[in-house]
C-alpha cells in the first residue's frame, strides 16, 4: 500500500483537464478554471475564518480536483451499455464540439500529432498504452462477460455479475485519497532501489496485480465458465476487483497526464484517453466477441470448419497479463515521474499535509451536498434512467438469446461509433444557452420511444439465420437510440458545467457526475432480476420418469404429464435439461416485455409529473442559487 506523502495541487497543472470523458466535460473543466483566473485573488475560500494560509490551501486542493472535473462521469455511458446493447462511450469522442468560443479557439489552434515536440509525442504514447490497459478489464466486464454468461446463468445471476462494476460509478469517493498518498521510491530485492512518485505509486502495484489475476484466472476461467452452475458470487468478485483496479488506475493516470505533456499541449490527454480506453474496451468486446465465435471463425477465416473458436478466454487474458506485466516492468526500471516536469509542478508539495487536503475535498463534497437545489438535482439523476433500463440491459441479452449472433451484435456497435462523433457535435450546439435541459428533456421522450421499438424488434425477430434486412434494422435502431443517448449525455454535462460554483467547479462537477453515473447503474440489478421474476415458463415433461431420454429433469418432474414450470427453462442451461429430457420448453410469458413495459410507463409518469417541472424550475435558478458557502453552511435557496 502507498504511504502517506505530502501533496497539493500544483496550481499551474490546472488550466486544463486531462481527463475529461468527452470534450464537453474537458470544456466543463476549462470554464471553471477560466472562471478561477478572473476570480479576485482574495476570493473567500476558507474553513477557519480568515486563515490566509488555509485559504491557499483549500485553493491548491480544488486545483487538485478541478484540473479533471469529469474524471468520474467518463463512467456515465458505461452505465448505458449494460448487455452490450449500446457502446461503451467513455471518453469516446462524441461531445468533441466545444461548448464556447474560447474551447473552440483552442481546437483550432491545435496541430496534430507530429506537430508536438518530441518529448509530448511519447507521452501521448505512454498515456495511450496506460489507457488501453485500463480499457482491457473494463470491457471484459461491461461487455463481453454477460453475453458469455448468458448461456448458463439466468438474468438474474447476470444482474447480480452486473454489480462489479459499481466501482467505476463510485471512484470519486477515493480519488483524493489517491491524489494525496504515495512513495517516492521503493527497495526491492534484486533490481534495489526503484523510483516511484505519486502516480507510479498506484500504476505499478495496480497493472502488477491485474496482470497477475489475468494469468491465473486463464487457467481456471474454462472451469468456472463449464461448471453446469458457475459460481456467480466468484466470477463476480473477481472482476469486481479487476474494475476496482482500473478504476484506480484512471485516477492516477488523469492525474499523470497533467505533468507528463506540456502546458501547451494539456488539451492533447483527453485525446490519449479517448483513443486508449476505447481502444481496449473494443478489443476486449467487439474484436474478442468476434474472434470468440466459432460461425466467425468458419466463415471468414478457415477453409474447413473446426467446433472450436479461433480466440479462447483464456488465450485473451494470457496475452494481457503478459502485456500488463511488460508494461509495469517498463515503467518501473526505465520510467521516472520526475523526467518530464514540464506540464506541472510534479512533486514540488511533497512536504504538505495530505490529511488536510484529502479533508478539505470531503468537506467541499458535503457542502455541496446540503444545497436545497442540489439534493434536488441528484434525485432526478437517481432516477431518470429507470425508463429505459430494461431496454439497454436486456434488449441485447434477449436478441442473442433467440438467435442473433453475439459478434453481429458487437459489430452493430462498432459500426454505431462513427455516428457518435457528428452526433456529439450537433448535441453541443443544441446544449448551448441558459436552455440546456431542454434538449435533454425531448431526448427522454425519444429515449423512451425506442425502448418500446426495441421490444417490436426483438418480439418481430425472425428465426435464424438473421437476414440482411433484420440485421440493418438493429444497426438503425441502435444508430437511433444512441443519438437520443447522446443528446441527453452532452446536454446534462453541458448543464453541470453552468451551475458548477467556478470556485470549487472540479469537485462540483465530479460530484454531480458521479451521481449521475449512480442513477444508470443502482436500477440495473433489480431490472434484471425483475425479467426473471415476471417469466413463466414451463416444460413439456414425458408422462412418466421412465420416459425421460436422461435424468437430466428427475427432480423438477411433477409426473402425470403436468408441465413442469419454473425458470430453470428461462437459461440456456435449462432449455438443454429440458431437451435431454424428452420435453419441450414453452415461455408462457417473457419478463423482458413486461419489465420493459413498467419501466417505460414508470419512467415517462416520473418524466411528467417529476422531472419536467423540476428540470424546469432548476433551469430557471440565478447562478447564486447553487453557490457554496465555504465559511460555513450551505446556502439556502
Amino acid at each position: 500500500m502507498p504511504s502517506k506523502k505530502a501533496t497539493t495541487a500544483a496550481a499551474a497543472a490546472a488550466p486544463a483537464s486531462a481527463s475529461g470523458t468527452s470534450a464537453n466535460q474537458q470544456e466543463g473543466s476549462r470554464y471553471h478554471l477560466r472562471q478561477r483566473s478572473t476570480a479576485p485573488r482574495d476570493s473567500q475560500i476558507d474553513f477557519d475564518d480568515d486563515d490566509d494560509e488555509d485559504k491557499a490551501d483549500t485553493a491548491e486542493t480544488e486545483a487538485m480536483l478541478s484540473s479533471r472535473a469529469g474524471r468520474t462521469s467518463r463512467a456515465t455511458k458505461a452505465d448505458d451499455v449494460a448487455g452490450g446493447a449500446e457502446l461503451l462511450e467513455m471518453g469516446n469522442g462524441k461531445a468533441k464540439a466545444p461548448l464556447d468560443a474560447d474551447a473552440d479557439a483552442e481546437a483550432k489552434e491545435a496541430g496534430g500529432f507530429m506537430d508536438l515536440n518530441p518529448a509530448d509525442r511519447r507521452a501521448m504514447i505512454l498515456l495511450v498504452v496506460l489507457y488501453l490497459l485500463q480499457g482491457v478489464p473494463v470491457g471484459l466486464a461491461f461487455g463481453t462477460m454477460p453475453f458469455l454468461l448468458k448461456s448458463r446463468l439466468s438474468y438474474s445471476d447476470i444482474g447480480f455479475f452486473m454489480l462489479c462494476t459499481y466501482p467505476y460509478s463510485l471512484k470519486l469517493f477515493w480519488s483524493p485519497i489517491v491524489d494525496s498518498m504515495y512513495v517516492s521510491e521503493l527497495r526491492l530485492p534484486l533490481l534495489g532501489t526503484v523510483s516511484l512518485g505519486r502516480r507510479k505509486s498506484w500504476i505499478v502495484p495496480i497493472q502488477a496485480v491485474v496482470g497477475v489475476m489475468f494469468w491465473f484466472l486463464a487457467d481456471n476461467i474454462e472451469p468456472l465458465m463449464a461448471a453446469e452452475i458457475p459460481n456467480v458470487r466468484l466470477i463476480t468478485a473477481i472482476f469486481f476487483v479487476m474494475v476496482l483496479f482500473a478504476a484506480t488506475q484512471d485516477i492516477a493516470v488523469d492525474g499523470w497526464a497533467l505533468t507528463l505533456l506540456s502546458q501547451e499541449n494539456l488539451s492533447y490527454a483527453s485525446t490519449a484517453q479517448t483513443v486508449g480506453l476505447n481502444t481496449g474496451y473494443f478489443l476486449s468486446f467487439t474484436v474478442f466477441l468476434a474472434f470468440n465465435s466459432v460461425e466467425f471463425g468458419n466463415k471468414y477465416f478457415r477453409s474447413a470448419p473446426l467446433d472450436v473458436p479461433m480466440l479462447t478466454l483464456a488465450g485473451y487474458l494470457r496475452f494481457w497479463a503478459f502485456g500488463f506485466v511488460a508494461v509495469t516492468l517498463w515503467l518501473l526500471l526505465f520510467k521516472r515521474e520526475d523526467d518530464e516536469g514540464h506540464g506541472g509542478d510534479g512533486d514540488a508539495a511533497d512536504d504538505d499535509n495530505p490529511e488536510m487536503d484529502v479533508r478539505k475535498v470531503y468537506s467541499i463534497m458535503y457542502r455541496i451536498v446540503r444545497l436545497r437545489h442540489v439534493q434536488l438535482f441528484m434525485v432526478i439523476h437517481l432516477v431518470a434512467k429507470i425508463g429505459f433500463q430494461a431496454n439497454e440491459a436486456v434488449t441485447g441479452l434477449k436478441l442473442v438469446e433467440k438467435g442473433f449472433g453475439k459478434e453481429d451484435l458487437a459489430l452493430a456497435v462498432l459500426i454505431d461509433f462513427p455516428f457518435q462523433l457528428v452526433f456529439g457535435y450537433l448535441a453541443a450546439r443544441w446544449s448551448k444557452g441558459d436552455n440546456a435541459l431542454r434538449p435533454w428533456i425531448v431526448a427522454f421522450f425519444f429515449r423512451l420511444g425506442f425502448a418500446v421499438v426495441s421490444m417490436g424488434i426483438v418480439y418481430g425477430m425472425p428465426a435464424p439465420p438473421i437476414g440482411h434486412g433484420y440485421f440493418f434494422l438493429v444497426i438503425a435502431s441502435t444508430v437511433l437510440s444512441s443519438f437520443s443517448s447522446t443528446v441527453q449525455f452532452v446536454g446534462i454535462s453541458a448543464f453541470h458545467t453552468q451551475i458548477a460554483d467556478p470556485l470549487i467547479g472540479g469537485t462540483y462537477m465530479t460530484l454531480l457526475n458521479t451521481v449521475s453515473n449512480l442513477g444508470g447503474t443502482w436500477p440495473r440489478y433489480f431490472v434484471l432480476k425483475a425479467v426473471d421474476l415476471f417469466t413463466v415458463s414451463s416444460c413439456s415433461a414425458p408422462s412418466s420418469v421412465s420416459m425421460l431420454k436422461e435424468p437430466a429433469l428427475a427432480d423438477m418432474w411433477s409426473g402425470g404429464g403436468r408441465a413442469v414450470v419454473g425458470r430453470e427453462c428461462t437459461s440456456d442451461l435449462g432449455k438443454a435439461a429440458c431437451s435431454a429430457a424428452g420435453g419441450l420448453c414453452t415461455i408462457e410469458r417473457d419478463g423482458y416485455y413486461w419489465t420493459s413495459t413498467l419501466c417505460v410507463v414508470v419512467g415517462t409518469a416520473i418524466l411528467v409529473a417529476f422531472i419536467m417541472p423540476a428540470a424546469k424550475r432548476l433551469q430557471s435558478l440565478p447562478p447564486s442559487a447553487w453557490r457554496v458557502n465555504l465559511h460555513g453552511s450551505a446556502k439556502a435557496h
